[in-house]
């Protein structure tokens, strides 16, 4: 008698839905067109594309405008950016309900004569409703360099900036005018906003996250802090648990409890690459992080994470009492070579090789690749202590740029390979 055959496990995995194909340079940033199967975005070549899906399932371009040079300027390549009034955060789409008519808002540079400084302005542009022409509304002088980030705040009409010129920016969307700035420590392309205590975020080059406090006229300093050992390239806010995260180019991100006033830092690890982007699920409490390594994870944030312990300083292995390689005395006096110093990752312990011989996962410390333990840690951690609390996926593209559409669950990714991917993310965030 033949056996049954065993039913196989279904493996969840987002579902790529469509490609957009045509940018002659890297896209710096792209949105979902709200109530539209469309995409908009803006690229390195300084052209802002509306690309609506036609009847035949590709997506051609309804708008193609480029940005004008500055007077005398060469053409080159500048990085340009796009947000829409219908989004409060780049990560998470909310629709307006007050103004039916999408707004982009986008920087060129130009050279103006105001102390001989090269000045880069905010474009804004209003959309058709059929999405076929764009039009200039205002400008506003933000930067003297080039723009990292933008972001709207529809319930203050605020308009925030950042650029490589060390300074955060914030307009008034109606007026057009500067309301204020601050210097960062380093240039800046984190930045997200509290629209309830009027918290500003931003996070630079330095691994610096500043907290400010936006008045109408004015800002004051919250707090600064640090946790990465390479520059914060995303942040993504979660206004209802009132956690931070941050992304860095040291492949990590931290969970910051802001609202807990604890201090508490929780890291998670799941990249090879730099993390480009991060979005928050609000209804399933799962973090969306995607990065240079093409990698997609999806981090189940409804469990109880653990801090990772601080590494503990010695001159000898905590474990067996062998010297590392600078005690020179207690080399002398027990007549032992000197060993390499490592740290058990679970413990904090400074232990050597032969003590830390063992890999082990550790999902709810962040570590979803195995690192190393020390023996006795090893022995400790069971079976459900390494289920892992994220999946990961492959976008097959190294990105550079990803938009959420929490209302549809589609995610847009934008890579180096000048594609835009467009993503049924569903099954994995459901």
């Amino acid at each position: 008698m033949a056996a049954e055959p065993q039913p196989q496990a279904l493996t969840r995995k987002p579902v790529l839905l469509g490609a957009v194909e045509g940018s002659h340079e890297v896209v710096n940033m792209a949105a979902i067109v709200p109530k539209e199967d469309g995409v908009i975005s803006v690229s390195e070549d300084r052209t802002v594309r509306v690309w609506l899906k036609r009847d035949s399932g590709q997506y051609w371009p309804s708008i193609y405008h480029a940005m004008p040079l500055g007077l005398n300027e060469k053409p080159e390549k500048e990085t340009m950016f796009f947000t829409l009034p219908l989004l409060i955060t780049p990560n998470s789409s909310i629709i307006n309900a007050y103004k039916h008519i999408p707004k982009g808002i986008a920087p060129s540079k130009c050279n103006c004569k105001t102390l001989g400084a090269v000045v880069t302005i905010l474009k804004e542009f209003i959309l058709s409703e059929d999405y076929n022409k764009m039009s200039p509304v205002k400008s506003y002088q933000a930067h003297q360099s080039r723009v990292m980030m933008i972001l709207f705040v529809l319930e203050m009409e605020w308009v925030l900036s950042t650029g490589q010129d060390k300074q955060f920016t914030w307009h008034c969307s109606e007026s057009g005018q500067r309301l204020g700035g601050y210097r960062t420590s380093a240039g800046a392309c984190g930045l997200q906003f509290d629209v309830e205590t009027r918290h500003v975020f931003v996070g630079d080059h330095s691994g610096q996250v500043t907290i400010l406090k936006l008045e109408p006229q004015s800002c004051s300093l919250v707090t600064t802090f640090r946790g990465h050992t390479g520059g914060i390239t995303a942040l993504c806010w979660d206004p209802v648990q009132r956690i931070l995260f941050s992304g860095s180019s040291d492949h990590s991100i931290i969970m910051w409890d802001i609202g807990g006033r604890k201090g508490t830092a929780i890291e998670l690890q799941g990249h090879n690459d730099k993390v480009q982007s991060l979005s928050y699920v609000h209804h399933t409490r799962q973090l969306i992080s995607c990065g240079a390594d093409g990698g997609i994870v999806v981090w189940n944030m409804d469990v109880e994470r653990q801090e990772t312990p601080e590494w503990l300083d010695s001159d000898s292995c905590q474990k067996c009492d062998q010297p590392f390689f600078w005690n020179f005395k207690q080399m002398w006096d027990s007549k032992k070579i000197g060993l390499r110093q490592h740290h058990c990752r679970k413990c904090g312990k400074a232990v050597c090789g032969k003590c830390s011989s063992k890999r082990s996962s550790i999902p709810l410390m962040g570590f979803e690749f195995e690192v190393r333990v020390c023996d006795s840690c090893h022995a400790s951690i069971t079976d459900e202590e390494r289920a892992p609390t994220a999946t990961f996926h492959n976008s097959k593209h190294s990105i550079v740029h990803v938009h959420f559409d929490a209302t549809k669950g589609w995610l847009l990714t934008s890579g180096t390979d000048k594609v835009i991917k467009l993503w049924d993310m569903t099954p994995v965030v459901s």
